[in-house]
């Protein structure tokens, strides 16, 4: 099997490869990336990553960038974990890849406005008085859809758990996690408690907590507001 290295934040949406490679078991390390130090400017990072963000995964020393790229690659690397559900057609993998597609440029830049509206406008102030509200407003329409969705199954492909899922998981939790309402979504808020309690989200979140005490340790972390 290939050497792998996934370079990571805490918070981030690189929560969900973290996930995925546990679910697939593979032989994995991760890489803390400093934001508050703009590590992920840094010369050496960008010789890997030019774009300066995380996740970025190195494949025997080869990068692969984007969660919809990283996300196909660890299903793809690792068939026997279903990460996936088993495509029956053309028409059906492509339906997958628009969904990983939703989730990476439609539901994360909304997120973004949720969760750090500081992105938006330089007043920080009227940033969370302008710019998250509005945010809220867009993720309350993504909400009602995905809560209509998991009326199928607690997963979103209905029985059986996918990546998407722990895309899912992130989003909730990023956003729940600045003060994103969540009455009226039972679906999803079962979907998380059930998230929650796979083993391979909770070697993942330990990962991320390892890190997050050591961000803490150094004086570098940045607590999600």
């Amino acid at each position: 099997m290939p050497e792998l290295k996934l370079f990571v934040a805490p918070n981030t949406c690189a929560r969900v490869p973290t996930i995925a490679l546990e679910e697939a078991g593979a032989d994995f390390e991760t890489e803390l990336v400093r934001v508050k130090l703009n590590q992920q400017n840094s010369p050496e990072f960008l010789r890997l990553n030019p774009k300066g963000k995380v996740p970025t995964l190195l494949i025997d020393g080869e990068p692969l960038t984007e969660n919809v790229a990283i996300l196909s690659w660890i299903n793809q690397a690792f068939p026997a974990s279903n990460l996936l559900p088993k495509a029956s057609s053309e028409l059906e993998k492509l339906k997958q890849i628009a969904d990983l597609a939703f989730f990476a440029g439609t539901v994360h830049p909304t997120v973004t406005r949720v969760a750090m509206p500081v992105k938006f406008i330089e007043d920080k102030e009227l940033s969370f008085e302008i710019v998250r509200p509005l945010g809220i407003e867009a993720m309350n329409k993504i909400m009602d859809m995905i809560e209509g969705r998991l009326d199928n199954g607690p997963w979103w492909y209905g029985e059986a758990w996918s990546v998407l899922d722990a895309y899912l998981f992130w989003v909730w939790g990023r956003i729940t996690g600045v003060g994103y309402p969540p009455d009226g979504y039972p679906n999803i808020q079962r979907h998380h408690e059930l998230s929650k309690a796979r083993p391979a989200v909770q070697r993942a979140m330990a990962r991320e907590a390892k890190n997050i005490e050591i961000l803490k340790a150094e004086g570098h972390y940045i607590a999600p507001r």
